[in-house]
C-alpha cells in the first residue's frame, strides 16, 4: 500500500460546484459531516413531538462546535495570502476566540485576541487560561470603543513591522468565513437526501456574530429546501437586523459566483427570522429557562450545553417546538458548542497570575 497522503475528500460545496475544487483555499479542519440525531427523550418529556439535533459540537479536535467550520476558509485564506498572524476580536469568555486561538496556532500562525467584558463566570475564566495556555496575546479592553482603537493600534503596529494581521472578523463571520455555514446547508440537504432525517420544518440556532445564520440560510436555499431558520438572538451587543444578514450571505455567495458557481439564489431580509424573546437582561446573563434547557438535555441526552449560546437557543426550541405552526412538524436544534475540551491536550492550566494583569479582576478572590 502506498504511504502517500490520502486526499480530503470533497465537501457538500465541492460536490455541488465541482468546478470550485481547488480554486478556493481551505484547510480539512473539521469532521464533516457532523451527524444528525433524533432527541427523542427530550422531545417526548418537553412535548416536542419530532425534535432533532444537528451535532456540531462534534465537528473538530481538539476544539469543536460552529467555529472549526468557518476557521477552514478563514486560516486558508491568511495562509494564501502570506500573513503569519491573525488577530481576532471576542468577549472575554469568546469560544470563537478560543476556537482561533487553538487552530491558528496548531497552523503556525501568531493569534492576538482584542477581549471585551462580559459577565464573569467559570467558563469565562477557564476560556481565558485556554486562550493563554495555547499560546495567544490577550489584550483586554474595556468597551467596543477601546476595542477598535486597540485593533487599529495592532494594525498599525504589524504594519510598521512588516507583518500585517489577517483579521478574522467578530465570530468569523466575515464573507470568506460564512461559506462553512453555506456548506453547512448543503450538507443537511444531502443528509435529508439520504434518509438520515426528515426535512425539518425549521431549523432553531443561535445568533451570534450572524455568519453561521446566514451561511445556513444561503445553503438551505441552494439546495431547494423549504426549512426555515429560526435565528435566537444571544447578544446584545451587536444586535443584528434580517437586512445585514442578507447581506452577509449575499456576500458569501457573490464569492462562489466569482468563480463561476451558479445559478445562485437571490436572498432577502424575509429569508431572516430573528427570535429576541430568549436573550435574557443580554449577553452572557444565564436565563432560568436556558439553565433548565441545558439542565435537561444533559440529564435526557447527554449533551452538554453552555448558557451563552446554545441553551438560550435550546430553550426556545423547545418553546416553539409546543407552538404553531412548528407543532408536530420536525424540528431541528443546531449545536454550536464544543464536545471536545482543548484543556485534554494540555499537561495542566497555567495559574491566572501567569495571564496578563488586565484580566486579572476576572479572578478576584481566588487562589493562585
Amino acid at each position: 500500500m502506498s504511504s502517500a497522503a490520502i486526499p480530503p475528500q470533497p465537501i457538500a460545496l465541492e460536490r455541488r460546484f465541482p468546478g470550485i475544487a481547488g480554486r478556493l483555499p481551505r484547510l480539512p479542519l473539521a469532521a464533516l459531516p457532523t451527524p444528525v440525531e433524533r432527541l427523542a427523550t427530550l422531545g417526548r418529556e418537553a412535548g416536542v413531538a419530532d425534535l432533532w439535533v444537528k451535532r456540531d459540537d462534534l465537528s473538530g479536535t481538539p476544539y469543536g462546535g460552529n467555529k472549526v467550520r468557518k476557521l477552514e476558509w478563514l486560516l486558508a485564506d491568511a495562509r494564501a495570502r502570506g500573513r503569519r498572524s491573525v488577530l481576532t476580536v471576542g468577549a472575554l469568555g469568546s469560544n470563537h476566540a478560543l476556537a482561533t486561538t487553538v487552530y491558528a496556532r496548531a497552523q503556525g500562525f501568531a493569534v492576538h485576541l482584542v477581549l471585551i467584558p462580559q459577565p464573569v463566570s467559570e467558563h469565562v475564566r477557564r476560556t481565558l487560561l485556554l486562550d493563554h495556555a495555547f499560546g495567544a496575546t490577550i489584550h483586554a479592553v474595556p468597551s467596543v470603543a477601546a476595542a477598535r482603537r486597540r485593533v487599529l493600534g495592532l494594525f498599525a503596529r504589524g504594519a510598521l513591522a512588516g507583518g500585517r494581521p489577517y483579521f478574522v472578523t467578530t465570530g468569523g463571520s466575515s464573507a470568506v468565513g460564512t461559506l462553512g455555514y453555506v456548506n453547512a446547508g448543503l450538507e443537511l440537504a444531502e443528509q435529508v437526501a439520504a434518509g438520515a432525517l426528515p426535512e425539518p420544518a425549521a431549523i432553531v440556532v443561535p445568533l451570534g456574530s450572524g455568519g453561521t445564520v446566514a451561511g445556513l440560510v444561503a445553503g438551505l436555499r441552494l439546495a431547494g429546501l423549504a426549512t426555515r431558520v429560526l435565528a435566537v438572538q444571544v447578544t446584545d451587543l451587536l444586535p443584528l437586523s434580517p437586512r445585514f444578514l442578507a447581506r452577509l450571505g449575499a456576500r458569501a455567495l457573490a464569492v462562489l459566483g466569482r468563480l463561476g458557481a451558479g445559478p445562485l439564489p437571490r436572498l432577502a431580509p424575509g429569508d431572516f427570522d430573528v427570535r429576541t424573546q430568549w436573550l435574557g437582561p443580554g449577553y452572557g446573563v444565564v436565563t432560568p429557562e436556558g439553565a433548565d434547557a441545558a439542565r435537561r438535555v444533559l440529564a435526557t441526552e447527554g449533551l452538554r450545553l453552555e448558557t451563552t449560546y446554545g441553551a438560550k437557543a435550546l430553550a426556545a426550541a423547545l418553546a416553539l417546538g409546543r407552538m404553531a405552526p412548528w407543532r408536530d412538524r420536525p424540528l431541528l436544534f443546531w449545536h454550536t458548542y464544543s464536545a471536545a475540551d482543548p484543556a485534554a491536550t494540555l499537561a495542566g492550566l497555567p495559574s491566572w497570575r501567569d495571564l496578563p494583569p488586565t484580566v486579572h479582576h476576572v479572578f478576584a478572590g481566588l487562589e493562585p
